[in-house]
């Protein structure tokens, strides 16, 4: 390894000097160096921290950010008002420049009565606070004091009366109030109180209730020694009638064709369980739309039904608006009554979409591809989708060094048929109240051509099921997926290939995957205001069990059926992602994958299709496609046979990535990815392959930065990685880079360039 300047440390050294600010401060001011708080509380009070946590909200201003204990954004805003910044001066002050918060900026006086006031609002009465400042040179900081006793704690929490029907509802609703004997005083808790009783008094039809008809009065006159106070609640005076009497739905009208611009004239009205459904001409069946309204007529209003009747005419896919009104109808009794109107406008009902893509893969394949999608929507009149679509695509190699010379053809038809309920052949009545189970059945074809070596034609089908169980949660099941993989017109080379590796022979034989899938997604990585968001993923698939079965019950037990090899494994995935999103616009992004594929019965390994493999642009960017593992396994050339070769049955991997903006639209990225993949099995023709108890020595690692153009939810992204660690090399040696970049050749066997379409977790 050659010998390289200390780089990073004098870089360092040269931002430290660089960034001192003390010379910019004016003669007049200070610089706020920020405050500290320190509350002296009985030893025995609980659940203070919480309240400590809030105080300490309350030291404003906040002051100047530090990066490794220097004012970065202070320096670069400094820097910016020089006469002639240049052009360095402005960006960086543009990207990272802070205003100076300086101590005259400050108040201490009124951060003192904002202390001891949210005191007195968390039950903490005759407090006190005071301030002291520090003074050095050029800088200022605060210290706070305050000084509290024991919180005021609640006796008895009373109605005032309960004569009117309304105030009996609260008094049941009280019994699970949070508010208990010996509770703190709370301000916060009693608004809390008050947004329960509002939302459960909706829940049982009050309509034109509101929170702010709820009043608490305390009385702390009770004990002259102990600190306790009794609590009333009372409606306030002059509450209008409308807003305590409960309200039924009288009437429930659905429009399934509504449009702003074109009344319903000469429509036609069908009645069915007490709702109308008027269009002028069939566009929705009244009987399936009905299925999705979970109100009924002469119930009580219910908000939760209401908003959950709006989601699943939503889900069907049909619906661009749904607008679920409510009018008050007049007064009869002693209760409201309302109407109910569905205003629910279609979408376009037929649409074609086509995509011109240019695809680029760090194995230097690249080409065209034409993706075509037509789609027809509400195709039986009750919400059905037709999606037909056609892709091809062609790949070539450009300057791939020992992998030359290949070049792919790919073409492929799909149809999905999707309803929007669930279809089975014995009648189910759907108890999913968020969302309504849907039905998919989907059958295609691919053909692939990869030049010179062999040609490869599959069909497929499915038959499914898939819903969201909430806004997080999504599942989708596959009883029938079965798929069929016929290889033709294979090329001498090719041959040589799978008679050198009789496993992947073996996982091309196996043509005929017939089996069970289920699909289970966790997902809160798209709440942008969540500082920690996760997802979760979980796949299952397990082929071959019902073949064997019949295989046995018509006698042959050959690991045939209708003349053609089956496969039987078992195959689960397992993925988990952490986003850490500690600023506006700045991620730390972590994810940790682990599947295993388990071929039993008449299957030695997984079918190709089925495999895992390792490197890439969603994978371990260090690497080309597929060129890492299994294990240690490594080619004796990098060529064609590596490239179907170097796929294996388990596979590990993690990668973390800080996220951070650049310019607008445009972000970067550092990261860091770790993995390999491993045979279950031995396999002679790929040494080293087996997974092993000391399969954390084989692991791959490499890192890189990144570009990426982010325009709202579009995503094109550039990664530049270098590997760190070399599984395929001799146990001592695999760590280690020279990172010699004036070398051309260490730069073509180190350096990996991906480019991709979205993040990669």
């Amino acid at each position: 390894m050659k010998n390289k300047q200390p780089l990073f440390p004098l870089l360092m050294l040269w931002l430290i000097s660089s960034c001192s600010v003390k010379k910019f401060i004016p003669e007049d001011e200070l610089l706020y160096k920020g405050a500290s708080l320190e509350v002296d509380h009985p030893k025995d009070l609980k659940d203070f921290k919480a309240v400590e946590e809030e105080l300490e909200g309350l030291l404003r201003p906040e002051p100047n950010s530090k990066f490794l204990g220097m004012y970065v954004g202070l320096w670069a805003h400094y820097k910016n008002q020089k006469e002639k910044p240049g052009f360095i001066n402005r960006f960086l002050n543009k990207k990272f420049g802070e205003e100076p918060v300086y101590f005259s900026d400050v108040d201490p006086a009124r951060t003192e009565e904002l202390i001891l006031n949210r005191l007195e609002n968390r039950g903490f009465f005759y407090g006190t606070a005071s301030s002291e400042v520090n003074r050095g040179n050029k800088f200022a900081e605060v210290s706070y004091f305050a000084e509290i006793s024991h919180p005021y704690a609640l006796t008895e929490l009373v109605l005032e009366r309960d004569s009117l029907p309304i105030e009996h509802e609260i008094k049941e609703l009280l019994a699970d109030s949070e508010l208990k004997e010996g509770s703190r005083f709370d301000l916060n808790a009693l608004n809390q109180e008050r947004d329960r009783l509002d939302t459960e008094l909706k829940q049982r039809g009050y309509y034109n209730f509101n929170n702010d008809y709820l009043i608490f009065e305390a009385d702390t006159n009770i004990s002259d020694s102990a600190r306790q106070f009794k609590l009333y609640l009372r409606l306030k005076n002059n509450v209008p009638s409308q807003g305590i009497i409960p309200y039924q739905v009288d009437q429930i009208q659905v429009f399934p064709n509504y449009s702003l611009d074109n009344e319903e004239e000469n429509a036609d009205t069908v009645s069915l369980d007490g709702k109308e459904f008027i269009q002028s001409e069939l566009v929705f069946k009244p009987h399936l739309l009905n299925d999705y309204i979970l109100i009924e007529k002469d119930n009580l209003y219910d908000p939760t039904k209401s908003r959950l009747s709006s989601n699943r005419i939503s889900s069907i896919g049909n619906y661009k608006f749904v607008n679920l009104r409510y009018e008050e109808m007049d007064l009869k009794d002693s209760i409201g009554h309302l109407a109910a109107y569905f205003y629910l406008s279609p979408m376009t009902k037929r649409s074609v979409r086509a995509e011109l893509l240019g695809v680029s893969k760090s194995n230097n394949f690249a080409g065209p591809a034409l993706n075509l999608v037509y789609r027809n929507r509400n195709t039986f009149k009750g919400g059905e989708t037709i999606n037909i679509s056609a892709n091809i695509g062609y790949e070539f190699q450009i300057a791939g060094g020992d992998r030359t010379g290949l070049q792919s053809l790919e073409l492929g038809l799909r149809g999905d048929l999707i309803f929007p309920r669930v279809i089975f052949f014995v009648p189910i009545k759907e108890k999913f109240s968020y969302s309504v189970p849907k039905t998919k059945i989907s059958l295609g074809t691919e053909y692939l051509s990869r030049g010179g070596l062999y040609r490869l034609n599959s069909f497929y089908a499915k038959y499914g099921y898939f819903w969201n169980a909430n806004r997080f949660a999504y599942h989708e099941i596959n009883p029938i997926n079965l798929n069929i993989v016929n290889l033709s017109k294979t090329s001498p080379e090719f041959e040589q290939i799978l008679e050198d590796n009789p496993f992947l022979r073996r996982s091309f034989d196996q043509n005929f995957i017939a089996g069970i899938t289920y699909t289970f997604n966790f997902n809160k990585l798209n709440d942008k205001f969540r500082t920690h968001a996760y997802f979760l993923g979980l796949n299952l698939d397990f082929a071959g069990n019902t073949l064997h079965a019949l295989d046995n019950l018509f006698g042959q037990d050959n690991g045939k059926i209708f003349g053609l090899e089956y496969a039987q494994y078992g195959k689960t995935d397992l993925d988990l992602r952490y986003h850490f999103n500690f600023a506006k616009d700045q991620t730390i992004a972590t994810r940790l994958f682990g599947g295993v594929g388990v071929p039993f019965g008449n299957s030695s390994s997984l079918p190709y299709s089925k495999q895992y493999f390792s490197g890439g642009p969603n994978s371990i960017r260090a690497f080309r496609i597929r060129s890492i593992g299994p294990g240690t396994y490594k080619p004796e050339n990098f060529d064609v046979n590596s490239y179907f070769d170097q796929s294996g049955d388990i596979r590990l991997e993690g990668n973390v990535e800080y996220r951070f903006p650049l310019v607008p639209y445009l972000k970067g990225a550092l990261f860091l990815d770790a993995g390999n993949i491993w045979l279950m099995n031995e396999n002679e023709a790929l040494p080293g392959g087996k997974f092993s108890s000391s399969w954390w020595k084989e692991i791959a690692v490499g890192t890189g930065f990144g570009i990426r153009v982010d325009i709202q939810f579009f995503v094109i992204r550039f990664d530049l990685a270098t590997p760190l660690r070399v599984p395929y090399l001799e146990e001592g040696q695999r760590w280690g880079n020279t990172f010699d970049l004036g070398s051309k050749t260490w730069r073509k066997e180190n350096l990996i360039f991906n480019f991709a379409i979205g993040y990669p977790f």
